[in-house]
């Protein structure tokens, strides 16, 4: 599969889920919407793991690292993520999990040694300047939100969460050497079954909404924005390193303004056109950077 379209497909469609998530919230319990979420996700990728005559077994001494990483990447990275755009603007979010771009380049060089430039550091620090720009209006406005303060700290850690659960991911299928799909059917199952227990076990139980805008994001963000997204940023992850790979969360915002302004009214301004240049410049510098 070329480079390009695995750049490609995961910006297209985690720049769409910031939209359908907000289908997701309100009627269920976050913790019941990312289980059910990852659940169906879980099952998809041991479904097609099999149908391509790949193995779900995996040694016994990886499951708990297995675990790790659901737990980690697959329910505290997006109960993060959903908890964080009730209490601030989902801009910010964006703004925050640019940052990943730092993250997985300091994870890659901690655990696996690889090392960027001075130059790439430079082009992401860029990007995310670029995303604070077009987001500037709504970072202004988080001081009035009551909860903006649990809002940030849950959002940064989720940044976080995502962070050590690619360095997990990619210890598993790098350096480990197991296959990517059934890594990631064991590890979304074990994230889904984490949150769907604890679901229980601090009585929130479980609750579905079958009216058709829940189970259509539902479905959007399991099929779409969990197994398709995740092969690709993983298999791009793999081929290009986890920082490069990163890049697309620079970029993903600017898309997602796009669907903010079809649906959600977002008008566009000066400052937001300068940071959409930013980005995209960003972006383009830093893959010239191969060579460094």
């Amino acid at each position: 599969m070329p480079t390009w379209l695995l750049y490609l497909g995961p910006t297209l469609i985690w720049a769409s889920t910031w939209h359908v998530i907000l289908y997701q919230l309100g009627s269920v319990p976050v913790l019941n919407s990312v289980g059910w979420r990852f659940l169906l996700a879980a099952l998809l990728l041991a479904f097609i793991s099999r149908w391509q005559g790949q193995s779900l077994r995996m040694p016994l001494r990886l499951h708990g690292l297995l675990a790790l990483n659901g737990i980690v990447q697959y329910s505290g990275n997006y109960w993060g993520v959903y908890e964080a755009e009730q209490h601030i603007p989902s801009g910010l979010v964006a703004v925050l999990f640019a940052l990943m771009v730092f993250g997985n380049a300091l994870g890659a060089w901690w655990v696996f040694g690889q090392r960027v430039s001075q130059r790439f550091l430079l082009a992401a620090l860029v990007g995310v300047i670029g995303v604070v720009l077009v987001f500037w209006p709504e970072i202004g406005a988080t001081g009035a939100r009551p909860q903006a303060g649990w809002g940030l700290l849950v959002g940064l850690g989720a940044v976080l969460a995502a962070c050590v659960g690619n360095m997990l991911t990619l210890h598993l299928t790098k350096h480990l050497a197991q296959p990517l799909l059934p890594v990631l059917a064991w590890a979304m199952g074990y994230g889904a079954v984490f949150l769907l227990a604890l679901s229980l076990l601090t009585g929130v139980g479980w609750q579905f909404d079958w009216r058709w805008p829940y189970v259509l994001s539902w479905l959007y963000l399991s099929v779409f924005g969990s197994v398709v997204a995740f092969v690709l940023y993983f298999k791009l992850a793999q081929r290009e390193g986890a920082a490069k790979a990163a890049l697309m969360g620079v970029i993903i915002p600017v898309i997602a303004l796009a669907a903010s302004a079809l649906f959600e009214g977002w008008q566009v301004t000066p400052l937001a056109v300068a940071g959409m240049g930013l980005c995209l410049g960003s972006v383009v510098w830093a893959q010239r950077q191969k060579a460094d």
